[in-house]
């Protein structure tokens, strides 16, 4: 079980730096706002793992607000360009 909490960290931590490279490098807001959203999931993803490694369940209400979270992120944004592209 070891072995693979190592593995799933690792590739959780590489997938947050390529998505801090796309948020830096990014050529549009589109794109920063997409990788943001990608991040928010691996968060997401590395607190539901630790949950289920560590058998406990207080974490359940921040994935909760997290996942709301993400939701009303990425809707703002879309809203936001489909504003901005009817200019």
């Amino acid at each position: 079980m070891t072995a693979v909490a190592v593995i799933v960290t690792v590739l959780l931590a590489v997938a947050g730096g390529l998505t801090l490279t796309r948020i830096v490098r990014g050529p549009s807001v589109l794109d920063r706002a997409v990788a943001t959203d990608v991040l928010l999931a691996i968060v997401v993803a590395a607190v539901a793992t630790e949950a289920a490694y560590s058998r406990d369940a207080t974490a359940l209400p921040i994935l909760v607000v997290l996942a709301i979270l993400g939701f009303v992120g990425s809707v703002s944004v879309a809203r936001f360009a489909a504003r901005r592209t009817d200019r």
